[in-house]
């Protein structure tokens, strides 16, 4: 079959690199796609959420399956969009359909969705301009650090964690009143904090049966120790050493199951990957948030570790019938560092050529902010590329793609020395 990807990061050159192995795969599309993707696949020239667009491209192409990558497309209801339209409501869309996407797109309705199935989560409220005092008085009754959250999309960038009251207060402030992340913070969710570990955990769901994929855990803090501004993610681990048969155990029983539950309770056409995260808490699992898609860059190391055909898998999403389906992981450590723009997360230049890539062994790198322009690799984003490398043991697969960044260059190249460094 002829297939299409949403997306243009490394999460999207990963999904390529994988379906392009399958027998199931004839032609293969990314829209909007990077250089990775251009090597593999044919890119289109089309935004994730110009759905008009999309619709051409499938009819034009003769697609039949839709991955969507990002969440934006997903919080806008791609999936309602292809099965409102009769002509192209035959073309399978793997992610879910807009109300349940809400999990992502609403940080209060996930919380909402959390403790209404009692799942395990931190205690909140939630707040917007016209009770921004009442907020003031919840966060007086609350212990240091504080939580503030965007309740709606800021890519990322939408979570503070701050120690001092007053702080918190004029960043609330600023947050509903003044609007620093938009729309996005017209309201504004305050949870008590969870001291512990963090993780996450990446569910398949065809709506009826759920299948779960290795852990992995990513490092979000732009500088090495954990320190400075939050980012996308500068690189990941999977599995998670401190994730035990009996730690998982409790996340399928207290989260998977009561999650997937919930969403058929709720009717929340599900048809896709739940990715749940996670803090462990002393021995146990509480949830911090639901995603409705992959995380990047935690799909550069869940997705090499399965041996599966992935294909074949969102066929089985498609026609739920996921339950037929034998997961088989690679029991090596995959570990994957990202190589970022001179000032991400804050501003930084584009254009900067890319050098070395010929000279990668033992690794992959997946392309993500880098495009193909005048038949160079040129940085085109903040998080440039994810070099990814399995070993026996993850200190071993991280040796190796520290190893491989050695020999890769471009202007003002950062990343994080220290991937693991907390395990």
């Amino acid at each position: 079959m002829n297939i299409l990807i949403l997306g243009s990061g490394g999460r999207e050159h990963t999904f390529a690199w994988k379906m392009a192995q399958s027998p199931l795969c004839n032609s293969l599309y990314v829209a909007p796609g990077n250089s990775g993707t251009a090597e593999i696949a044919t890119n289109l020239e089309i935004k994730v959420t110009d759905f008009q667009a999309i619709k051409k491209a499938v009819l034009e192409h003769d697609i039949s399956m839709v991955v969507v990558g990002p969440e934006d497309p997903l919080v806008l209801g791609v999936h309602d969009f292809f099965l409102n339209d009769d002509e192209i409501k035959h073309v399978s869309v793997i992610g879910p359909q807009k109300a349940a996407a809400e999990l992502e797109g609403s940080k209060e309705f996930a919380k909402e969705f959390l403790v209404r199935h009692n799942i395990p989560t931190a205690a909140y409220k939630s707040f917007n301009a016209s009770n921004v005092e009442e907020g003031y008085a919840f966060l007086e009754t609350l212990n240091p650090p504080y939580v503030l959250k965007a309740d709606g999309l800021a890519a990322g960038k939408g979570v503070l964690i701050l120690n001092d009251l007053n702080e918190a207060k004029t960043e609330l402030k600023s947050m509903l009143v003044d609007a620093k992340f938009g729309e996005a913070s017209n309201k504004v969710v305050i949870e008590e904090f969870l001291n512990g570990i963090e993780l996450s955990c990446f569910v398949l769901s065809d709506g009826k049966n759920y299948k779960i994929l290795p852990t992995a855990k990513d490092y979000k803090r732009i500088g090495d120790g954990d320190t400075g501004l939050n980012t996308g993610g500068m690189g990941a681990v999977s599995p998670v050493p401190f994730a035990t048969d009996t730690f998982l155990n409790k996340i399928e029983e207290r989260i998977v199951k009561p999650t997937i539950e919930g969403l058929k309770k709720d009717k929340l056409p599900y048809k896709g990957f739940v990715f749940i995260g996670l803090i462990k808490v002393g021995e146990d699992p509480k949830v911090i948030e639901y995603n409705v898609r992959m995380g990047d860059p935690e799909t550069e190391v869940v997705l090499p570790r399965l041996k599966n055909d992935l294909v074949e898998i969102f066929q089985a999403i498609a026609n739920q019938t996921l339950d037929k389906i034998e997961i088989e992981i690679d029991p090596r450590a995959a570990t994957t560092v990202m190589l970022v723009s001179g000032g991400y997360p804050e501003a930084y230049e584009k254009g900067m050529e890319i050098t070395g890539l010929n000279l990668v062994t033992d690794s992959i790198a997946f392309h993500a902010g880098a495009i193909n322009k005048d038949g160079k690799i040129v940085t085109s984003g903040g998080r440039v590329m994810a070099i990814t490398s399995f070993g026996d043991t993850y200190q071993e697969a991280i040796k190796k793609s520290y190893q491989n960044i050695e020999k890769l260059h471009f202007d003002k190249m950062n990343y994080r020395k220290d991937i693991g460094f907390d395990l």
